[in-house]
């Protein structure tokens, strides 16, 4: 779990204690100096991949992430996540990713969302990871709290650095929770005077080290979306489900802070959507097609209800809205795939099409699977259970982080991910993502862009800009899994 987004100043005393206060202090001290230059860095890193040149034309039947080229559908998914960075997967959320994890206490991801209030102020819901110095998940409040500090500021955009407002999050019982296998933090946000819009930065600081894992969120103050003023929660009703996946056949709820109920209008679609193609694919987009509702159904938000059946949903509160709340509801196991039908379709992104020919038309799916990883590792069993598991250990986290309306191992985030791994860096403005690997053997620093589009679905839909150059750096890695080299 785990893009890095900039921050400015934020002069702000903490309330814990003496040495707390301390701390923050100098944080706060040199907190500008560091952030200026931070902060331009995100409109500034470059588009193409650095430092690489065209390389010759791929091959016939190369292992490459291209897949039978279909129609994409008529909605066009920071924030970060990508461990200690900002991505987005679902509803509005970023996501922070970072591979730092060992050796100190370390906040290793960032989820946020925010939920209206009123017109005055917004709620804002993060989920966090962190891990011990010896690398064990932190799951307590108590040791958060004391090791961790959290200040934010909020700004007009991603460009301008005018301040509209800054303070520190106090961390008690009311504002830090445990949930499953990570932290909670909810904290209210005033409305700046006239402000409409505003970035909020969020700085979360290790209080040893200075260690410092950041996470950017756009608020909207008066909150014209319906995913701005409702959102998913668990089936009590306490807990935002940052994400845009549920189980079939769970009990959810959809509502707002003050828990109204309101009719919602929902559609199901019944679609298997592509799986992102290559990075080195830049033929143009096949033209949109539309999606066929299978069935609809109308709930009420701030009451538990089920959804029995696989599919994407999409809840309005009136039929003509432009946007709504999008739900993928995939089976009760999800985002592991265990199914041996649904196991053979991501290793597309490092196969050739001939093997994913054989697997897709095998009447045994499971011994045509195993067959597969063992003629790869040349027969070596040891090696391929390890590399397997690493390769879908990639994909279970691509499907909690990046799924939107369709599941995140289909996502151009997910195959960048799956097959690179977390990026070392990653620069957000309002209009796009790069991430940033320069940490790899053999590998000048490479950047892939993914830029921000419209979609009815989810509010963090991003695609991949794609690049011929990109193949002398792509091929070694598929090649490293498909040799078994990569085991982790």
């Amino acid at each position: 779990m785990r893009i890095l987004s900039a921050l400015l100043l934020i002069a702000l005393v903490s309330g814990c204690s003496t040495t707390k206060k301390t701390q923050q202090a100098k944080i706060n001290a040199d907190y500008d100096a560091r952030a200026k230059g931070l902060n331009n860095q995100a409109g500034q890193s470059a588009a193409r991949p650095a430092d690489s040149q065209r390389a010759e034309s791929q091959r016939n039947d190369r292992p490459s992430s291209t897949t039978p080229v279909e129609s994409r559908p008529a909605v066009a998914q920071t924030p970060p996540p990508v461990k200690v960075a900002t991505d987005g997967p679902a509803l509005g959320t970023s996501t922070n990713l970072s591979t730092k994890t060992t050796g100190e206490w370390v906040v290793t991801s960032i989820k946020g969302k925010f939920l209206a209030n009123d017109s005055t102020s917004v709620r804002v819901y993060m989920d966090l990871t962190a891990k011990t110095p010896m690398g064990a998940p932190v799951l307590n409040p108590t040791d958060f709290s004391e090791h961790f500090l959290i200040a934010y500021v909020m700004y007009p955009d991603y460009n301008n650095r005018e301040r509209l407002g800054y303070g520190t999050v106090p961390l008690n019982a009311q504002t830090v929770g445990q949930e499953g296998d990570h932290l909670t933090l909810t904290f209210d946000i005033k409305r700046p005077k006239d402000a409409v819009n505003a970035v909020l930065l969020t700085e979360i600081t290790e209080t040893s080290s200075g260690t410092k894992a950041r996470n950017d969120l756009s608020l909207r103050f008066r909150a014209p979306r319906l995913s701005d003023r409702f959102s998913l929660f668990d089936k009590t009703g306490q807990k935002p489900q940052l994400r845009s996946y549920v189980n079939a056949g769970d009990t959810v709820i959809i509502r707002d802070v003050s828990g109204t109920n309101k009719s919602l209008y929902g559609v199901r679609y019944r679609h298997d959507f592509d799986a992102a193609s290559s990075p080195m694919n830049t033929s143009p987009r096949p033209a949109s097609k539309s999606l066929n509702v299978d069935s609809t159904l109308t709930i009420t938000t701030n009451q538990p209800f089920v959804l029995p059946r696989e599919g994407l949903y999409y809840f309005v509160e009136d039929t003509t809205d432009a946007s709504g709340i999008g739900l993928v509801v995939a089976d009760k196991r999800f985002p592991k795939l265990t199914r041996p039908e649904k196991l053979i379709k991501p290793v597309l992104y490092m196969s050739t099409s001939t093997e994913i020919g054989e697997l897709n038309q095998a009447q045994d799916v499971k011994k045509a699977f195993d067959r597969y990883w063992l003629s790869l590792m040349s027969g070596n069993e040891e090696v391929a259970r390890k590399t397997l598991k690493a390769y879908f250990d990639r994909v279970e986290e691509a499907n909690r982080l990046f799924t939107s309306y369709k599941e995140g191992w289909k996502t151009d985030k997910g195959m960048i991910y799956i097959v690179l791994g977390a990026p070392d860096r990653v620069q957000r403005n309002r209009e796009r993502e790069v991430w940033v690997y320069n940490r790899r053997a053999n590998v000048s620093e490479v950047n892939f862009t993914f830029t921000k589009k419209p979609n009815q679905f989810v509010e963090d839909h991003y695609e991949l800009v794609r690049y011929i150059e990109y193949q002398p750096i792509w091929y070694p890695i598929v090649e490293a899994w498909r040799t078994g080299a990569i085991r982790e």
